[in-house]
């Protein structure tokens, strides 16, 4: 393990015009993890030379990025039915300082704010009326039609902050406040349209209506779901239709992560996010 006295002197060589030098210590501090980023921000607060403060920012953001891979992977393999942890570690990516606290407090207060009106006897359709109520008329939720490719679209706590997201980023809302109320909301993979079913609570499979979130929380039957499918030319698959797991939401937060990063011709991020994408993709690969 390389001491705090190595780590200054290695961070003190960062300015080195060799290349090859260079390149030998970057490797030094990225492989010493993020225990080393408090001296590396001291170091470049402290320092007037932009080629250093360049480097210093490279590695910092290297030593993150390595442990946004390493967290989604340890997510895939043993915590994937926490959906919020996923959407946190998807967040770590463009917001790795952000306090996370204050995203569990607002989904906690919107569930408080839900449940405050919940009565036992409500049905399905006063249920999902009362989580639109609150989530789009009193809280503010909405779609961002106006600038629908921003890569903040996909960052949950941009998406609480700003109140605009893309379907997917408000139906994880969405679902997490439900579920968070025993009430078995979950989300469909829906092609070019990601959507919400209510499904019987004893049996996921059987889904009772579904909800586009993008419009308000619009209940949709079976028959709309079906007609969208036929738009489409596409057949009427289970994959399309009932319940996805939380691997499958990630993947496709990615995705539209990626679609978001080429519009804005962000080459760099997309490459990164597409690298996230495939260590979930992996094992389907193989």
């Amino acid at each position: 393990m390389v001491n705090e006295k190595e780590i200054k002197a290695l961070i003190f060589l960062l300015d080195d015009p060799d290349r090859e030098i260079f390149q030998e210590i970057e490797h030094k501090l990225i492989t010493c993890g993020p225990e080393v980023i408090p001296l590396l921000e001291h170091s470049w607060e402290s320092s007037f030379d932009p080629l250093s403060q360049s480097r210093i920012e490279n590695i910092i953001h290297k030593i993150q990025y390595d442990q946004v891979k390493n967290d989604l992977q340890l997510w895939k393999l043993n915590n994937s039915e926490d959906l919020l942890e996923g959407l946190l570690i998807i967040n770590r990516y463009q917001y790795p300082n952000l306090h996370e606290e204050q995203v569990y407090y607002q989904l906690a207060e919107l569930r408080r704010n839900a449940w405050y009106h919940l009565m036992y006897d409500m049905s399905p359709v006063e249920k999902v009326k009362l989580l639109n109520n609150i989530l789009f008329r009193e809280f503010g939720l909405s779609g961002n039609t106006s600038n629908y490719h921003d890569p903040q679209n996909s960052f949950i706590h941009k998406v609480l902050e700003t109140k605009k997201g893309n379907p997917i980023s408000l139906a994880c809302i969405y679902a997490l406040v439900a579920q968070k109320l025993d009430i078995p909301i979950y989300g469909v993979n829906l092609p070019k349209h990601f959507v919400l079913a209510y499904v019987d609570p004893d049996n996921q499979e059987k889904v009772q209506f579904y909800i586009n979130v993008f419009n308000r929380g619009q209940i949709m039957r079976e028959e709309d779901i079906y007609a969208f499918l036929r738009q489409l030319n596409l057949p009427l698959s289970d994959a399309y239709t009932l319940p996805c797991d939380n691997i499958a939401i990630i993947k496709r937060v990615l995705r539209n992560l990626i679609a978001a990063y080429e519009h804005v011709d962000n080459a760099e991020k997309k490459l990164e996010v597409e690298t996230l994408l495939s260590l979930i993709e992996e094992d389907e690969i193989m």
